[in-house]
């Protein structure tokens, strides 16, 4: 199997077979299907979400972009939309990896971020997709491009999936765009690498979930997600949803989600079977409770990662304003509000 790294090359890491859950919500403990090494930094840095704030303050951890830059107030600074990209780069001794997570929504949000905070794409080795709808791939092809160089793109295979839509009560249809089409994709560079299962990534310093096991009660998913599959319209899952999971040495797991449209508890339920390690060090991503749908379960949500007691919880994207104060009214010491062009640096 080839190796999923730039500097140098590993293999992967042999995957075995799922254990079943032993009970809702929790799960028997079986090997690791994830053998992570340690990491001794783990860096994030935010180059879409759907909130810019430059006024915000910073923390130990948190670094916010500055106002000015030599005495001079910009003229231009970073933009936000309805998406999400995050640059995260880990640190072993001498050795570091860079890795993309999605790409956020429209073709110039994140070039144009990139350009504002002086990030070089080409110094990106793998780029993973959480999923494949639009606020996660739309700047795929562009950045491919820039990185100018052969890169491991970590994909589910349902990403491919097309035509998905969203059923609407009035009988309406809302087609998603197709974004990613694979042979557009190896053009641009992009070596396919399919992570149905757990699939380490970063000469295993980074492990990407694959499909997330559903156990909870009460995370179902996005209801009225639909597809087309065998020429019937059949409800979507989102099975090609996935996160990423570092292992910080003497702290636990990090993890860093996308949309979590498998349901955040339920992947931080799988990052502990896959890796063995019960420690959830630090969150950041989608959780996905904005609207009508999500909001009756924001308390149960809580509930669940209270038991976790996370000691850095960064929500974005999609989690939603009532949620985002919910989280902060129950975790005031490790809740941090996220902005674009915020970098976290997490360390041993």
């Amino acid at each position: 199997m080839r190796a999923l790294s730039r500097k140098p090359r590993s293999k992967f890491v042999s995957c075995g077979k799922n254990s079943n859950p032993s009970r809702k919500g929790g799960f028997k403990m079986a090997e690791p299907l994830l053998n992570l090494e340690t990491v001794d930094k783990v860096e994030i840095l935010t180059l879409m979400d759907n909130y810019t704030d430059v006024l915000l303050p910073g923390s130990d951890i948190v670094q916010r972009p500055p106002l000015a830059v030599g005495g001079q107030i910009p003229t231009t600074t970073v933009v936000a939309e309805h998406g999400l990209s995050l640059l995260v780069t880990v640190h072993k001794g001498d050795q570091s990896h860079t890795v993309l997570l999605d790409t956020g929504w429209t073709a110039v949000g994140v070039i144009h971020n990139m350009n504002v905070l002086g990030i070089d794409p080409e110094k990106i080795e793998t780029v993973v997709l959480s999923h494949a709808h639009m606020d996660h791939t739309g700047t795929l092809v562009p950045i491919l491009e820039r990185i100018n160089h052969p890169v491991d793109l970590v994909l589910h295979p349902h990403a491919l999936l097309s035509p998905r839509y969203l059923q609407m009560q009035d009988g309406a249809k809302l087609l998603f765009p197709k974004t990613l089409d694979d042979n557009a994709l190896r053009s641009k560079g992009a070596e396919l690498v399919w992570s149905e299962k757990p699939t380490p990534v970063a000469d295993s310093m980074v492990g990407v979930t694959g499909q997330v096991e559903r156990v909870t009660g009460f995370e179902k998913g996005l209801p009225n997600a639909m597809m087309e599959k065998d020429g019937k319209v059949v409800p979507d899952p989102i099975l090609d949803d996935q996160a990423m999971v570092i292992h910080l040495k003497d702290k636990g797991l990090v993890v860093v989600a996308g949309c979590s449209h498998a349901g955040i508890i339920n992947t931080l339920l799988y990052a502990r079977k896959i890796t063995g390690i019960q420690r959830i060090y630090a969150v950041f991503g989608g959780f996905h409770l904005s609207g009508a749908v999500f909001e009756p379960i924001i308390e149960d949500t809580l509930r669940e990662l209270k038991q976790m007691d996370p000691a850095v919880l960064v929500p974005m994207h999609c989690t939603g304003w009532k949620a985002l104060h919910r989280f902060e009214e129950e975790f005031p010491q490790s809740f941090v509000l996220n902005s674009v062009g915020t970098k976290f640096t997490l360390t041993s």
